[in-house]
């Protein structure tokens, strides 16, 4: 297949941009770390890994326990009829990977003639109930539901082999999105095939699997999203409202329909049914009736289809057209649709840039909007991305993201907005967009203006040859904001810079995004020195060998006791070299929860020398009450008074005067933790940003 000119300038403006940005890195960050950074963008990239399904031993039956409680927080309820043994392999998962939530778990047994009660009535923990008669799934699980004592109802068939953590990554669900009414896992045949990731109803009542047969990995089905219903073989409702809703309606009785009934009494109440793909449970679809519905009980699917049609038939003229092929287009038509192109998803523990775009995804999503995320390196970011998705974003990346061209060939035209993300991507994107996505509005994402850091570091290195790198820049940045729609700054000062260098632009002011964790410890309660930044950031890597080899040695003369605690990713051996010569200086590297520190160290430093944009650093530990003694050009842009705010140095002697005034002024530090957290409530919590995120995403313009 032949490549089009928009993809062959695609391609071309990559590999351009790599040479360039590898030339840079290589003058700055040595040829080791340069390499890495090459290879990372270049090879290939393998598909997801999953742990692999778990399947119980399949062996003659001897007593065992399950998991058990007095004040349980969610009844799993199984209802059975015969088939013992698949209800042993149930069981048995759920005793081999308890759930961390309490729980109780109660077989409804509907008449079994098996060894069904021999075998129930020996394992311990287990509630065991036994019907009178023979009434049918709904008897059963309706009976399950009287009985059952949790926050939770949980329905899980017979048949299934629920997989270690699937209970609690429903009822996380439930915690994370206050309006879920309903949440189901996602459905696997026992080769791993996907049997559903949420279910789909069209206009005439019937019902389509969505996703069978094909990956569970598929971007499409892998995140959590709001479905028309979820299988009754495996769902959670709040208990309370199921008893509500009076239960599964009889009139599907003895079976079929009742889950796809529930799921529109729980939409109809004002709650959310949601599939929740953290959540696998193996079905073997079909054990308990079959699957021909010309007869036997899954006769009754067809006569119920009438039923359910008949009741809702209002509701289901908002549905899908029958004949319809469901795919994120159609699935997400009544929402603002963004598409957010980075070179990787955001890792918020590591760097403030990901933070701010991991929380602008969640202030999206809570205006109501879908968000899709292409990584146009196409990596799978492991915990990162299964974090976005558990948000419910669409992540894409190999091996169904082939490359960037095709994609947006495939769904450019479902957006009404698209970020591009740093001016390389966007360089490289925009021919793209406007050939695949022209009715767009297109957003480009500074982060921060790379030339205005880049020419700063060049002047403190005195290097002629990063001013022109940041020469070339500055001229791609600007051409890029040329070219669309909306720009994005971080910083009052980068705004102003941009009045006088692009002043038609279209600029929009999105700073760094943060909630305000509040005070921490008190002054006398915390110890010590923090730094928090990654080290691929060259900002970062000078600041760190300016204050352990010259301000920190002055620091500890006065303070002799006081320790200083450096934390990022990617330390180079270099500053681990140079730390090692400095008494009271421990390098933490790479830290998965920086909580403790900013909540517990007394003073956080911004030693900045060059730089960019608002600093995260210091943003972080304003919002956790700690305050913090910066360069200007730290404190750059970000409303901060020297003395009142933070405290601001620029040589060595200065700037270890103020950390031992500031560490020993307890009044002096109050003033600035409270002043601190007034800062970020009123310039960069999400509230201050609600009214820009939705004027350049969320609200359409004349004639969208």
């Amino acid at each position: 297949m032949s490549m089009s000119p928009a993809d062959a300038r695609y391609h071309l403006a990559r590999i351009v941009g790599l040479i360039r940005r590898g030339l840079a890195s290589l003058h700055t960050r040595g040829w080791r770390a340069t390499l890495q950074r090459v290879g990372v963008h270049l090879r290939r990239q393998p598909p997801p890994r999953r742990e692999p399904l778990f399947v119980p031993a399949d062996t003659p039956f001897a007593p065992f326990a399950v998991p058990a409680s007095d004040e349980p927080v969610a009844s799993i309820i199984i209802p059975v009829y015969n088939h013992a043994r698949h209800t042993l392999a149930c069981l048995r998962a759920l005793s081999a990977h308890p759930p961390a939530a309490a729980c109780e778990i109660l077989v409804i047994d509907d008449g079994s003639g098996d060894q069904t009660g021999d075998w129930m009535a020996q394992v311990e923990g287990l509630r065991y109930h036994r019907r009178a008669e023979n009434g049918g799934f709904i008897a059963a699980c309706n009976d399950g539901l009287r009985l059952a004592r949790g926050q939770y109802a949980v329905l899980l068939n017979n048949d299934t082999v629920p997989q270690p953590g699937w209970l609690d990554a429903l009822l996380d669900t439930f915690a994370r999105v206050p309006e879920a009414g309903l949440v189901g896992a996602q459905l696997l045949y026992p080769d791993g095939r996907l049997q559903e990731s949420g279910g789909i109803v069209f206009d005439d009542g019937s019902c389509w699997s969505y996703g069978r047969f094909e990956s569970a990995e598929d971007p499409r089905y892998a995140s959590l999203r709001d479905t028309d219903y979820c299988s009754g073989a495996a769902l959670a409702v709040p208990r309370a409202l199921f008893e509500e809703l009076g239960g599964l309606d009889t009139r599907y009785a003895p079976a079929y329909y009742e889950d796809t009934d529930l799921a529109f009494k729980v939409r109809a109440a004002g709650r959310r049914v949601l599939v929740q793909p953290a959540s696998r449970v193996v079905h073997d679809e079909g054990t308990s009736n079959g699957t021909d519905t010309g007869s036997g009980i899954k006769a009754w699917q067809v006569r119920n289809q009438s039923v359910f049609a008949d009741k809702w038939h209002t509701a289901l003229a908002r549905q899908l057209p029958a004949g319809s092929v469901p795919g994120p287009a159609l699935l997400h038509r009544g929402q603002r649709q963004v598409l957010i192109i980075d070179e990787a998803v955001p890792r918020p523990d590591r760097d403030s840039a990901s933070l701010r775009q991991f929380n602008l995804i969640r202030m999206l999503l809570a205006g109501g909007a879908h968000v899709a995320f292409l990584p146009t390196r196409g990596e799978h970011g492991g915990a990162a991305t299964e974090a976005l998705q558990a948000l419910g974003v669409e992540v894409w990346h190999a091996p169904w993201m082939k490359s960037v061209g095709a994609w947006l060939r495939a769904h450019g035209r479902r957006f009404q907005v698209a970020m591009l993300v740093r001016h390389h991507v966007a360089h490289e994107c925009l021919p793209l967009l406007r050939r695949d996505a022209p009715q767009a509005r297109t957003v480009f994402d500074t982060v921060d203006l790379h030339y205005l850091r880049e020419r700063r570091g060049a002047e403190l290195a005195g290097d002629p040859r990063l001013a022109r790198s940041a020469e070339r820049t500055r001229a791609s940045e600007l051409a890029v904001m040329a070219a669309t729609d909306v720009t994005l700054l971080v910083s009052a000062a980068e705004k102003e810079q941009l009045a006088i260098d692009a002043p038609r632009v279209r600029v929009e002011l999105l700073s760094n995004l943060h909630e305000v964790a509040g005070q921490g410890l008190d002054w006398a309660q915390r110890h010590d020195l923090v730094f928090v930044g990654g080290f691929r950031h060259p900002p970062n890597l000078d600041a760190m060998q300016w204050f352990i080899g010259e301000v920190f040695p002055l620091i500890r003369q006065r303070l002799p006791q006081v320790r200083f605690h450096c934390i990022g990713a990617d330390v180079p051996d270099s500053l681990q070299a140079l730390a090692a010569t400095q008494p009271g200086v421990q390098v933490h590297g790479y830290v998965p929860d920086v909580v403790p520190w900013m909540a517990g160290g007394r003073i956080a430093v911004a030693p900045l020398r060059f730089g960019a944009g608002v600093k995260g650093k210091i943003n972080l530990s304003m919002a956790h009450g700690q305050p913090v003694v910066g360069t200007h050009c730290a404190a750059e842009g970000m409303h901060l008074r020297d003395g009142q705010d933070v405290l601001v140095a620029d040589s060595a002697e200065a700037f270890a005067d103020a950390v031992v005034r500031l560490h020993d002024d307890e009044a002096l530090w109050r003033r600035l933790s409270t002043n601190g957290l007034r800062n970020i409530a009123h310039h960069f919590s999400m509230d201050a940003a609600r009214a820009t995120v939705a004027r350049v995403f969320l609200e359409p313009e004349r004639g969208e």
